[in-house]
């Protein structure tokens, strides 16, 4: 086993850190009350022996992996049951058990139950009556029943307006009959639908008296409640190995004439009466409220899963002695090396600020959701289109920043041990689910579109885009200020400008004779790209506005930490943005000149500090799972000790030896 003691170099860059750890950490997770509540629930689960691996996941089968993470699901919630005994119950548990943090360190391969949690049950919440909620939801709450949810088809994914599969209401059976028209139209993806789920809410396309009413959800059962055997009518399995989350049993789903209740239909938005009579929901949005639920879930996990692995990167890059800076002098440690401090701290940066916009989404989530039950629609696309943009973003920054910590880790970092290869194929798969990225861009440019005819008549404007009036009102190229204000109106403006632009393209397209639909198409490459400006400009501004609010009570130390990070997070952003820059800005090339050096200000402000932030993420060693971003920097023992587990390594010779190799050495080809 690898030594107790702490590894030297990381023993010493802790002490560099200019702020207290556990003032970071009550920041970080919200105060006392919630920092104890965390650390006691991490006690309660970490401490299962039922959840410790005696062979590393990574070494068995597919099957096994999938049997396993079923086993572990359920002691988790009969844990979580116990809790609740005890009176610690809450929305924090589940959110720390499904997310990417707790339960990604006991379920490496992902939850088998997440979207029932995560999915089903808001679903039934978010469209079922008063009386479809009292049915279902206790039922399901307590886990009598598994749900998931099935949307994407085999040939269909974020575009859903696509789907094939049918709802067709029967009048004389007072019955809703689904089926799946072609192979294309199968359900695909669902995580928990192969063999774990026995209902689910199903997304199809509803047809009574002739007509299509467009998608809406259902509840089926997919497989009977004794004996888990598939229900008449129903194809049902699970579509195989993937780059991760291979315990989550995601699945495939096709009907053939299976009969439900019209009473399975969720109708608190859109009705089915009786006679066949469809009823309007008061906004077609309102049908695509899970979804907005799960993509401001999604944009928290990516905060956490980030945490993970810049906690693993930088512990590692202080272990990790490579190659000279002075030839006189040994070798340093790799984070001395400025080009290691530029793939880490910006993605530290990037950790922070996905998570303080999370939260900042989430009150923006609640606010619009209580306005819903008011009949009060008006914030409902802002909030749309704002979760549509982050959710692209986060996922494809957070991808690409966890691949840059596994490089940043050299050969190592390949290892399944380090964790990151796990960690990344968790973050990756979130680029498509949930929405393709690129498409989510386009909503979000869509939105802005309709914005910008608002904004050009004079309309009022909702916060998230207030900075088009000042735009609009002004004919001159914002004049550059490198100060983070500065920064956040000079993306503003960006976003903008190239909102302008695409409109331009779009008129002159249509000018041109091209259709609406074809002009937009014609131009969204550059739609795309704004959208992106769009929610760039927002993550900075509600980084700082949030970090700045934070700073107003915290301990002067740990203000100034917090400050280096949403400015290097800034002007991180800013120099990936020069061109843009140029274009809309007065920027010249000594501002430019000027910004580089305060980003490297920025990083060496954050260099001795490194440790001490990632440390205060508060992850503990079960939770990272990894040989290399352990507390006690032990890495090569650790990974020494990995390998041993190999199942190759429980015998000196290997049958292959015997069977294949020797036989072949003998040969004499």
């Amino acid at each position: 086993m690898p030594s107790t003691k702490v590894n030297q170099d990381l023993h010493n860059e802790r002490e560099k850190c200019s702020f207290k750890n556990e003032d970071f950490t009550l920041w970080w997770i919200g105060g006392e009350a919630k920092l104890k509540e965390k650390r006691s629930r991490e006690k309660f689960f970490l401490s299962e022996p039922e959840f410790f691996d005696k062979v590393p996941l990574h070494f068995v089968s597919h099957k096994e992996v999938y049997e396993e993470s079923v086993r572990k699901a359920t002691v988790i919630f009969r844990k979580v049951k116990q809790m609740q005994e005890q009176g610690k119950d809450g929305v924090d548990n589940y959110m720390a058990l499904l997310g990417g943090l707790l339960g990604s360190g006991i379920l490496k391969e992902g939850n088998p139950l997440a979207v029932h949690f995560v999915m089903f049950l808001p679903a039934l919440m978010g469209h079922g009556t008063p009386e479809q909620q009292a049915e279902w939801i206790g039922r399901a709450w307590n886990c009598e029943i598994i749900g998931t949810y099935a949307q994407t088809e085999l040939g269909h994914g974020t575009f859903i307006r696509g789907l094939e599969t049918t709802a067709t209401y029967d009048e004389r059976t007072k019955e809703i009959v689904l089926n799946s028209p072609s192979l294309s139209s199968y359900k695909w993806w669902p995580g928990g639908l192969g063999h774990t789920a026995n209902y689910c809410v199903v997304i199809a396309q509803l047809y009574s008296q002739g007509k299509c009413h467009g998608i809406h959800p259902f509840i089926v059962q997919l497989r009977d409640e004794e004996t888990h055997m598939p229900m008449p009518g129903i194809t049902i399995g699970e579509i195989g190995n993937k780059l991760g989350m291979n315990g989550v049993n995601n699945g495939f789903l096709g009907f053939k004439n299976v009969r439900i209740p019209r009473a399975n239909m969720l109708m608190k938005n859109a009705k089915l009466l009786e006679d066949g009579t469809f009823v309007k929901p008061p906004s077609s949005v309102l049908t695509y409220g899970t979804m907005m639920f799960v993509r401001v879930v999604i944009v928290r996990d990516m905060a956490n899963y980030l945490s993970k692995a810049v906690t693993i990167a930088t512990r590692y890059s202080c272990v990790r002695r490579q190659s000279v800076i002075n030839p006189d002098q040994p070798e340093v440690q790799v984070i001395d090396h400025l080009t290691q401090q530029y793939k880490l701290f910006p993605a530290i940066a990037k950790s922070i600020i996905f998570k303080l916009t999370s939260d900042n989404l989430w009150d923006m989530y609640n606010q619009v959701t209580s306005e819903l039950d008011k009949g009060d629609l008006e914030r409902l696309p802002e909030l749309h289109a704002i979760a549509c943009c982050l959710k692209a973003v986060c996922t494809a920054d957070a991808a690409q920043a966890v691949e840059t910590c596994r490089l940043a880790c050299g050969g190592h970092g390949y290892m399944t041990c380090s964790n990151l290869f796990g960690t990344y194929g968790m973050v990756t798969a979130a680029c498509t689910y949930e929405g393709e990225n690129t498409v989510l861009l386009l909503q979000t440019a869509r939105y802005l579109l309709k914005v910008w005819t608002q904004a050009q008549k004079g309309q009022e404007l909702v916060p998230t885009v207030q900075y088009l009036k000042k735009f609009l009102s002004s004919n001159q190229r914002q004049t550059w200020d490198d100060s983070v204000p500065g920064i956040i109106a000079a993306l503003q403006t960006v976003a903008a400008g190239k909102l302008r632009l695409a409109n331009e393209h779009i008129e002159q397209r249509k000018r041109a004779g091209r259709t609406p639909e074809e002009a937009v198409n014609l131009t969204s490459i550059e739609l795309a790209r704004t959208a992106d400006a769009h929610c760039r400009a927002f993550l900075v501004q509600s980084g700082y506005e949030m970090i700045e609010k934070s700073c107003t009570s915290a301990p002067p130390e740990l203000a100034r930490a917090l400050r280096d990070i949403y400015e290097l997070y800034a002007y991180d952003e800013a120099m990936k943005a020069v061109g843009d820059l140029l274009r809309f800005t007065t920027i010249s090339e000594s501002d430019i000149s000027r910004l580089q050096q305060k980003l490297e200000d920025a990083l060496a402000a954050i260099r001795p500090n490194a440790v001490g932030i990632v440390d205060s993420f508060d992850i503990p060693d079960m939770v990272l799972g990894s040989a290399l971003g352990a507390y006690d920097g032990n890495v090569y023992e650790r990974l020494f000790e990995e390998a041993k587990k190999s199942p190759l390594n429980q015998e000196p010779v290997n049958k292959s030896f015997h069977l294949y190799l020797k036989p072949f050495m003998k040969s004499n080809l």
